[in-house]
C-alpha cells in the first residue's frame, strides 16, 4: 500500500514538473537606510530543471504503482 502510494505522488510530480519547468523566486535586500529613506533592491532567483526529470519521475511512479503486489 505504501509503496502504490509514493508511485502515485511521483506520477503526479512528474506530470507537474513536465509542465511546468521551473519558477523565479524574488528577494528584497536593503541597500540603503538613512534616516527615513530606504533603497531596497528586489532580486530575481529562477530555478529551473529540464523535463526530461519529470519523465523520469513519471515512469519511475508507473514502474512502481504496475509492479506493487497486492498484499493480503
Amino acid at each position: 500500500m505504501q509503496a502504490k502510494r509514493v508511485g502515485i505522488i511521483l506520477i503526479v510530480a512528474g506530470v507537474i514538473m513536465m509542465i511546468y519547468t521551473g519558477f523565479t523566486y524574488i528577494t528584497k535586500e536593503k541597500v540603503v537606510d538613512v534616516g527615513p529613506v530606504e533603497i531596497t533592491k528586489e532580486e530575481k532567483h529562477p530555478v529551473q530543471w529540464s523535463p526530461i526529470v519529470g519523465g523520469l519521475l513519471l515512469v519511475g511512479g508507473i514502474l512502481i504503482v504496475t509492479t506493487n503486489k497486492k498484499s493480503g
